[in-house]
């Protein structure tokens, strides 16, 4: 409360008339009517009482009445108490009314948008129907068509059912993934040929030797597992996997030249990793000429990888078909394998002649043997010693002792390609090396038939001019023409009897199913007009 004889500023009104009889007590008045202006007036306080100098005791400002725009006063105070003033709290000025402006426009503003909102819909479905057929506005009318025989009543189809009824677009062509499964000495070089050579096939030559090499001196047995993994990567045209086998030492990329076999193979040697050759062409390249090619990176040879549907792996180093069971059962691959067989006495046989070759793989297999299997000696010390014309030597006790171990792998993939079960059914098929250097064109149909494959003119020539050669080559990793009869019978003047009869020890149960016959005495090796090959079992 401020002093006395402080003056306030406060708006007062007019006053009102006092009510009748029955009214407030007295000293009481009505203020309900708004004030006609605003006056000043001054509080003094006085002695034991407090009066307004206009004669009207002072009160707050009342708020505005914002619906009915008027002014409302409160009541008149009662009747002051003597005694000292209370002290009031000023209250502030009233704040502008809201317009109804404001709501209408806000009103209009909706309204508009409704409006728009609206009209664009209906614009949107005009457009629709106005699409949904074609509009012919400046052709002429079709001409009438004669009405059709009551036997032959025309129906037109409506164009819209016809888009619903197109024909559904052909799906991909599968992948073709085929696995050359077969060992050392078979053939198998010759017989990869008529897939390197194709110009739809992407070739590659013992992808598994980078295992072999990385982890030596590892058994055989024990690198089956992954010489898988590498098929599985390699079927999927994951190059990188040959990497994790790099030899060339640490910091250094593996390039196409490093991998194995590269300078035969006709993708590497081809446009357009290398100038030297076109894969179209059917022929032989010479390894001189691609060793000159440029190395490059593996990501590039992935690419080409991709571009074929036909992608044909050879390898030695599976025993075991077992092995290959989880690729032929993913049904992603649709692995195909081609078991390609030789009489076991001319597989030693060649292996005795390459013995020095081979003289790393054959340790590795034959560390693989069950030491728990009785054997007979595979010759006698003078032998071993002494008689090398007849082959022998101390290569040529780890070059027949892998028999042993080749031998029982492969009467194991016998013995279930007899009984197939389900995931090997119709994708397997054996290929004797004999039959397909005596009549090369039916065997090369038969093995293109069943990869789905064509043999071109091309093909067949070229698979019966390398089995029509001079005579029989003596360079045993080169694949070369040869003379078929010679192939065929050169183990039975190579071999000595005693070889010949260890080797039927250890290989007498695929021979049985194979449809090659044991000999009896060393006459009937000689005398080569004697076949030695019947119908095999499978």
């Amino acid at each position: 409360m401020r002093a006395a004889g402080t003056r306030l500023e406060h708006g007062l009104g007019s006053r009102a008339q006092p009510r009748q009889a029955g009214g407030r007590a007295a000293g009481a008045r009505d203020w309900a009517s708004p004030p006609a202006g605003r006056e000043k007036c001054q509080i003094r306080r006085g002695k034991g009482s407090l009066l307004g100098i206009c004669g009207q005791p002072p009160r707050p400002c009342a708020p505005c009445d914002v619906m009915s725009n008027s002014w409302r006063w409160p009541a008149a105070p009662a009747l002051l108490l003597a005694g000292p003033a209370v002290p009031r709290p000023l209250l502030p000025w009233p704040p502008a009314p809201l317009s109804m402006k404001v709501f209408r426009r806000k009103a209009l503003v909706l309204c508009l948008g409704y409006v728009l909102l609206l009209l664009l819909t209906m614009l949107n479905l005009l457009d629709y129907k106005w699409h949904k057929e074609p509009q012919q506005c400046n052709e002429p009318p079709p001409a009438r068509r004669a009405p059709s025989s009551p036997q032959q009543p025309h129906f037109q189809p409506r164009s819209d059912i016809r888009s619903l009824y197109r024909p559904p677009a052909p799906p991909p062509r599968q992948r073709q993934l085929v696995y050359v499964f077969t060992t050392w000495r078979s053939g198998s070089s010759f017989f990869g040929e008529l897939f390197n050579q194709n110009p739809e096939v992407f070739f590659l030559y013992e992808p598994v030797w980078h295992v072999w090499q990385k982890l030596y001196p590892g058994d055989a047995v024990s690198l089956q597992g992954a010489a898988r993994d590498m098929l599985s990567s390699l079927y999927r045209c994951d190059l990188g996997v040959f990497q994790l086998y790099n030899t060339a030492g640490a910091g250094k990329n593996l390039t196409t030249l490093g991998i194995f076999g590269a300078a035969t193979n006709k993708v590497i040697c081809s446009s357009p990793l290398c100038p030297a050759y076109r894969k179209e062409v059917v022929g032989m390249v010479d390894d001189k000429v691609c060793k000159k090619c440029p190395p490059q990176r593996l990501s590039l040879l992935q690419d080409e990888c991709l571009k074929y549907h036909t992608l044909v792996i050879k390898g030695v180093r599976v025993f075991d078909l077992a092995v290959l069971a989880p690729l032929l059962q993913d049904p992603a691959l649709q692995l195909k394998v081609i078991h390609l067989v030789r009489d076991p006495r001319a597989v030693a046989s060649s292996r005795i002649k390459s013995r020095h070759g081979l003289i790393r793989e054959s340790l590795q297999v034959v560390r693989s043997r069950d030491p728990r299997i009785h054997r007979m000696p595979l010759l006698d010390a003078s032998h071993k010693l002494n008689s090398k014309k007849e082959g022998g030597g101390g290569s040529d006790y780890h070059a027949l002792g892998a028999m042993e171990v080749i031998c029982s792998s492969m009467a194991k993939t016998l013995q279930t390609a007899l009984r197939p079960p389900d995931w090997l059914k119709n994708n397997y098929l054996v290929v004797r090396y004999e039959d397909l250097v005596v009549d090369p064109i039916k065997t090369v149909r038969q093995v293109y038939g069943f990869v789905n494959l064509v043999v071109s003119p091309e093909m067949e020539k070229f698979a019966l001019n390398m089995t029509s050669g001079p005579g029989y080559s003596s360079k045993p990793f080169v694949v070369s023409a040869r003379n078929a009869t010679q192939a065929v019978s050169a183990w039975r003047t190579a071999l000595s009897f005693q070889q010949i009869k260890q080797i039927e020890e250890y290989c007498h149960q695929p021979m049985a199913v194979l449809g090659y016959e044991r000999v009896n005495s060393p006459e009937e090796v000689k005398d080569l007009s004697k076949t030695l090959l019947r119908k095999p079992r499978l």
